[in-house]
């Protein structure tokens, strides 16, 4: 039950990415320096907590043994994932993108066959081929029903070129997250913590926010003020908080794709709680009552996967334990 109350506590600090990214937006900010600002600011906050921790030596002595591993799978799980979400919000409200990123959940069961589970029997512990996990899916699709009433009012508002604009991008963010995340702690393996993974992690990703910040620099210049200081929250709130509890339940998890699968579940209500920020913050219109249908969708849809992705599976009368 702990981590998927780390994973929910982690969807709640990640819905203030959506709302501020929004919000930088809407003020004129290039989604360019919502990007890369971010990973830059988290550098700092992350190197001070590690170092307090007396463990950065042991990251950098990891980070130069795969350090192939380490750039491409760090471009993958935080390049390919947070790039296209910001620029996603500016073709789309906050709440669509909240909405569409919930396919995370079905890109991660979908995944599931690609890597290799721990399981424990009768003859002792095995590694065996992941398989996608029908019946969570089956919960993720009651989900997906819930984001769909909640965003149906809003989706006919934009266009097609705008909605594929904003769509596409969020469908490459959904696959490269889960799949980042999951090589990187087969890499790590149990060597590092938490903290140093995700320090790691940004810091082999810096060659692509340099490369994307020059691009900025050259084509609509340097952030103003206010998205500098937003970019700061966001490196703080859904960078290093929300990032540290969400890594830390799927490290509880690790080696069992099913349980993996409900932590990830837990992210559909980042749609919640950027629905809430959004009308509380940015003073946005107060959801309908077939959007409050599609949040409590949501929730239920959250709990039934939770609840069937943990059930122990048995094969041939032996009970499997992760």
């Amino acid at each position: 039950m702990r981590p998927i109350i780390l994973g929910v506590c982690s969807a709640f600090f990640f819905a203030f990415a959506f709302i501020l990214n929004r919000s930088m937006e809407l003020s004129g900010g290039s989604w360019i320096w919502s990007a890369s600002l971010r990973y830059f600011f988290m550098i700092p906050m992350l190197f001070c907590i590690v170092a307090i921790r007396k463990n950065v030596r042991q990251l950098f002595h990891e980070m130069k043994k795969q350090p192939l591993q380490w750039l491409i799978w760090s471009f993958v799980g935080f390049g390919l994932f947070y790039a296209p979400l910001c620029f996603a919000a500016a073709y789309g409200p906050g709440w669509l993108i909240a909405g569409t990123w919930q396919i995370t959940i079905i890109s991660g069961s979908l995944l599931v066959p690609f890597f290799y589970e721990t399981v424990q029997t009768a003859m002792g512990t095995v590694q065996i081929k992941g398989k996608i996990p029908f019946q969570g899916l089956l919960m993720s699709l009651i989900i997906l029903l819930g984001v769909a009433l909640m965003q149906f009012e809003h989706a006919t508002e934009l266009s097609v070129k705008s909605a594929i604009l904003c769509v596409v991008p969020i469908i490459v963010a959904s696959v490269a997250y889960p799949l980042g995340n999951r090589k990187m702690m087969i890499v790590c393996s149990d060597r590092l913590d938490v903290y140093q993974r995700v320090l790691g992690m940004t810091i082999a990703s810096l060659p692509f926010w340099v490369i994307l910040s020059i691009i900025g620099a050259l084509t609509v210049g340097a952030p103003g003020e206010g998205q500098i200081i937003q970019s700061g929250l966001v490196a703080l709130i859904p960078g290093v908080i929300a990032t540290v509890l969400f890594f830390s339940a799927t490290d509880m998890v690790k080696g069992n794709m099913q349980k993996l699968g409900a932590v990830e579940a837990t992210q559909s209500l980042e749609v919640v709680f950027a629905t809430l920020g959004e009308i509380i913050l940015l003073s946005s219109l107060i959801p309908s009552y077939i959007s409050l249908v599609g949040m409590l969708l949501v929730i239920i849809g959250m709990v039934l996967h939770s609840y069937v992705s943990t059930k122990k599976p048995k094969l041939k009368n032996e009970s499997i334990s992760a």
